[in-house]
């Protein structure tokens, strides 16, 4: 059942409103198990939001947004997973009266940078002081961002449904009430100025129609027959990264890696990279699920492929 809720707002001078938010957690099974990092994954709830938004001459429009709560990557620790996922989804429940009550008329962007910089951070430490167990690992800033996004998406897909827009076309001056710079600062004293400058000067003036896709070999994933293990899914598509590259036409492999054992993910590299030579693959993207503590670690497999 969606968890709703609604509030009146006493009316500011810009932007839109919140004045309704719906939240769903929608739980998937993978197909086969995805090692990520040090842990496998089996499993992933999503968390999918839906809010209503009004402008200031009454008209109201609505959005949607969902992300995975992804715990494994968000929320690396030693404890258990189960644990993790219940304080993460109740973190999340949370979150949908703080953008009632806090979100400001603003454009969505200044609602959401004045949200993850204002609100969150003293919602996920009352959140960890209020913990039911004293040894429960506290809540980190990442998964407090995640948490939050998909109210972000969902903010940002209203604004763009209710003036009639594709959401990026909304990143202009004629919208927004703030240059780059109440956002940006240059890292260093180059001359770079964000002042005038807004995202739509960043941005495509027309999407792409085609795109590369990615196709993510897990580090779990046969490689070749001698791989197989006989309890492999048999439900009509491909097991094998050969078989998935010829499918569909692949030309982009995303290789998750250990970043915890050298000499595995070096061959790891060396066996994906021949199957992509063979098949006509024409990139490879070494993925370490931010497990290296060390640049000269990824630097050493560098120097040896």
């Amino acid at each position: 059942m969606p968890m709703t809720i609604h509030t009146p707002t006493p009316p500011l001078p810009v932007g839109v409103r919140v004045v309704e938010v719906s939240l769903w957690f929608l739980p998937v099974r993978t197909r086969v198990p995805l090692k990520f990092g040090s842990e496998t994954l089996t499993s992933v709830t999503c968390a999918r939001v839906r809010v209503r938004v009004e402008s200031r001459d009454g008209r109201r429009a609505e959005g949607w947004g969902e992300t995975p709560l992804s715990v494994q990557w968000v929320w690396p620790d030693p404890s258990p997973y189960g644990d993790r996922h219940a304080a993460l989804t109740e973190f999340t429940r949370s979150l949908a009266r703080e953008w009632i009550h806090h979100a400001p008329w603003a454009h969505p962007l200044e609602a959401g940078v004045r949200f993850t910089t204002e609100v969150l951070p003293g919602v996920r430490s009352r959140f960890n002081q209020t913990r039911t167990s004293p040894a429960a690992p506290p809540l980190p800033p990442l998964a407090a961002l995640v948490a939050a996004s998909p109210y972000d998406l969902a903010l940002h897909d209203a604004f763009g449904n209710l003036l009639g827009l594709p959401t990026y076309d909304t990143y202009g001056p004629e919208f927004l009430g703030s240059d780059l710079a109440a956002f940006l600062e240059p890292a260093d004293r180059s001359g770079i100025s964000f002042q005038g400058r807004f995202p739509a000067d960043f941005l495509r003036p027309h999407r792409l129609d085609r795109l590369p896709a990615w196709h993510l070999v897990g580090g779990l994933d046969p490689l070749t027959a001698s791989d197989l293990q006989g309890d492999e899914p048999d439900d009509g598509y491909p097991v094998l990264v050969s078989d998935w590259i010829r499918r569909d036409g692949l030309k982009c492999l995303k290789v998750k890696l250990r970043g915890t054992e050298e000499s595995w993910d070096l061959e790891r590299l060396i066996r994906v990279g021949r199957i992509a030579s063979e098949e006509g693959v024409d990139w490879l993207s070494a993925d370490f699920n931010c497990t290296v503590r060390d640049p000269d670690y990824v630097n050493r497999i560098l120097d040896a492929l």
